[in-house]
């Protein structure tokens, strides 16, 4: 019985090498950039010295980075649990099939569409007192708000802003999920007479 050996063809990876050289352009060259001036004392464009590790140990030792690091821990986990619950209730509430789905998935969709750049332009004109839909109701409700003069309405204004950004990927994931479970699970769930937490919770 003679079997026959498939012939190997290694001509494919060279369709890779293009985005092996866009990568290595746009983002290996410019991190090996900065981890080349990360060791150095650049004094003027001609005049360099190697101090090795001597930027890493005064930032690690740094007190106002290690403030600002736990700032930025407190913001991300008070966004997430915004934004998990909620972008959760919004998969589950979503159409499931039809046009209405489609519709509500473009809609849902379209602020991640939005550059994050932009995204804080907007907000910083939606919070101004004077032509900031936000602000102006405020202040016409008797709040002082005023996200450049106070922290505390600078915390919440972007706060509000990452999750009116960052809900719907959390529940475009979250939706992709619940449309791959089988109808059958459902459908045996509501034989047995299943209370919509208990489908919720083990489907």
């Amino acid at each position: 019985m003679s079997t026959t050996t498939k012939p190997v063809n290694q001509k494919a990876w060279f369709l890779v090498l293009p985005v092996i050289v866009c990568v290595a352009f746009s983002a290996i060259l410019p991190l090996m950039t900065v981890v080349n001036y990360s060791v150095q004392d650049i004094l003027s464009p001609d005049r360099r010295i190697f101090v090795g590790t001597e930027w890493f140990t005064a930032v690690m030792r740094d007190q106002d980075l290690h403030q600002a690091l736990w700032r930025q821990i407190q913001f991300s986990l008070a966004v997430l649990l915004v934004e998990i619950p909620l972008g959760i209730a919004l998969a589950l509430s979503m159409p499931a099939q039809g046009w209405k789905s489609s519709a509500v998935l473009v809609l849902v969709a379209l602020s991640l569409l939005i550059p994050w750049n932009v995204v804080g332009t907007i907000w910083q004109i939606f919070g101004r007192a004077d032509i900031g839909l936000l602000g102006y109701y405020l202040q016409q409700a008797g709040f002082n708000y005023s996200y450049t003069g106070n922290a505390s309405h600078a915390w919440w204004t972007v706060l509000a802003m990452d999750v009116w950004h960052w809900t719907p990927l959390v529940a475009l994931l979250a939706f992709a999920g619940l449309r791959s479970i089988p109808d059958a699970y459902y459908q045996a769930a509501s034989i047995d007479g299943a209370s919509k937490w208990a489908v919720f919770r083990y489907i």
